[in-house]
């Protein structure tokens, strides 16, 4: 189940890509075939991506729902072709992570070796335990498979070019595409590659008989791709492009339950659904951005727990990550890009650190006070792989025990015109102290069970607008799985934001 951040999981991949091809046997078929790495280098690769994709989006606190979450997906591993009687050797004792980032996007993805990812936005919209079976089932598959080892092996053997890119967080040299610092900077070289449709068709029917196996009515997970294909409809939403590489929504929610019945034939008993177990371990839990993780209002982004505070220039785009917080103009040519520097002894270190890189030269350098606080600033000029000349506004402000630095940089043609803007950002950086900001709390989710009957809409909060996210009557509609109008009877679980 691939979605918009999965482009930044498999580009990881292939930046540790080996050139040397690998004959091993599949777990799925027991035929030999030619993958791009070995399954030790798969399993070295997905270790080195985990960490930093922890570091990028950061685990869900909530030791329960992270247990939740781990213990069905090794009730989905036990009976996949990674542990049954004729699973080749090299594939038995690799040991599965299962792992619950904290990010509102409805998001699902694999590394290789064993490390499978969900999102707390992707639980929010499922309805109960079996859904949950079939989208974990259907990652195992896509690791299984290896079907990231095997495009590689594609791309190598047709000597496609893969798409590199350099949005090294602190460390670039290149002004970034907004679809590239739109999912946040992290601290190596990407390149891109895809899961063809034939995976995705693969992985369903992986999933769907991981869950029958295991008694689950997998059927159920039709309704998640339901939902989907009405998430992709709607105008402006934020959601995977599922067209591109997948198979359309519309189609698994046919095929799933068509292979739910394959089954059932072959003697699968599907009745697990486990409703109540499932919107019970959902109930509390954090729903849409986080605030108290820094938010924007009226051109000022706030931080509530790290409390401060700085305003960007009007019109730019803001990009809050938990690695970073960039600001980037409309065109896309200059940016300014905030990051905590925890390994440097203070300002002035953090950004001699940037300035002793190669291919950076210093035009100017200095100690400043900033609203009482310590600070350091410079200016310096650098040049793209592609002969593109920058010039960069370097500053670093040590406040509250911490070292924030700003790299701030547009094309040397362009300083003359966003250089005063870079000086206004981090010159606005400064101690948050409004109690209403500092004391903010995130929206949650309330799971209940109807006491009457009614349309869905009819129990909605009449204070919609009122939530610290913005979030519309039908997007509520669709995480329920439920059209806005349609009845629904008493004892009917709904999930509602407070």
């Amino acid at each position: 189940m691939k979605t918009m951040s999965k482009n930044v999981i498999l580009a990881l991949l292939m930046g540790l890509l080996v050139s040397a091809c690998s004959i091993q046997r599949s777990a799925v078929t027991g035929d030999k075939r030619a993958y791009g790495y070995s399954w030790e280098q798969e399993k070295q690769i997905g270790a080195d991506a985990d960490i930093q994709i922890q570091q990028h989006f950061g685990l869900y606190d909530n030791d329960a729902l992270q247990r939740y979450v781990n213990n069905i997906g090794q009730e989905m591993l036990a009976v996949s072709h990674m542990q049954r009687e004729d699973t080749p050797a090299i594939y038995k004792d690799t040991e599965f992570y299962f792992r619950l980032l904290d990010s509102p996007v409805v998001n699902a993805f694999a590394l290789p070796g064993g490390y499978i990812y969900v999102t707390r936005g992707l639980l929010s919209h499922l309805d109960n335990e079996a859904q949950l079976a079939v989208v974990l089932g259907h990652e195992i598959g896509h690791v299984v498979a290896r079907h990231a080892s095997q495009r590689a092996f594609i791309q190598q053997m047709s000597q496609i070019a893969l798409i590199g890119g350099a949005i090294a967080g602190e460390h670039f040299l290149g002004l970034p595409g907004g679809d590239l610092l739109g999912i946040g900077g992290m601290a190596a070289q990407i390149m891109f590659l895809s899961y063809s449709r034939e995976d995705e068709r693969e992985s369903d029917r992986l999933g769907v008989e991981y869950a029958a196996m295991q008694r689950y009515k997998s059927a159920e997970g039709a309704q998640f791709f339901k939902s989907l294909e009405r998430m992709s409809a709607q105008s402006g939403q934020s959601i995977p492009n599922w067209q591109s590489t997948h198979p359309d929504p519309a189609e698994r929610a046919t095929s799933i339950p068509e292979l739910a019945e394959e089954w059932r034939v072959k003697g699968y008993e599907q009745t697990i659904v486990n409703t109540d177990q499932y919107m019970g371990m959902l109930n509390n839990m954090i729903y849409g951005d986080n605030p108290r993780e820094g938010f924007t209002r009226g051109g000022t982004f706030y931080h509530p727990d790290l409390k401060f505070q700085f305003s960007y220039p009007q019109g730019w785009q803001l990009i809050n990550q938990r690695s970073l917080v960039a600001v980037v103009n409309s065109d896309q040519n200059a940016v300014s890009i905030m990051t905590l520097d925890n390994e440097s002894a203070g300002a002035e270190a953090s950004v001699n650190e940037f300035l002793n890189q190669d291919g950076i030269t210093t035009a100017g350098k200095s100690g400043i006070t900033s609203r009482g606080l310590r600070a350091f600033h410079a200016e310096a000029t650098g040049q793209t792989q592609d002969g593109v000349d920058l010039k960069f506004y370097l500053y670093s402000i040590e406040y509250d025990g911490k070292i924030y630095r700003f790299i701030n940089y547009t094309t040397v043609d362009n300083y003359g015109t966003y250089g005063p803007r870079f000086k206004e950002t981090t010159g606005g950086f400064r101690q948050l102290t409004d109690s209403g900001i500092l004391n903010i709390q995130p929206v949650r989710l309330q799971t209940v069970k109807t006491t009457r009957s009614g349309t869905f809409r009819s129990f909605l909060p009449s204070n919609l607008e009122s939530l610290v996210i913005n979030v519309s009557a039908e997007d509520l509609a669709i995480m329920n799985q439920l059209e806005l109008d349609e009845h629904i009877g008493t004892g009917t679980w709904i999930k509602i934001p407070r």
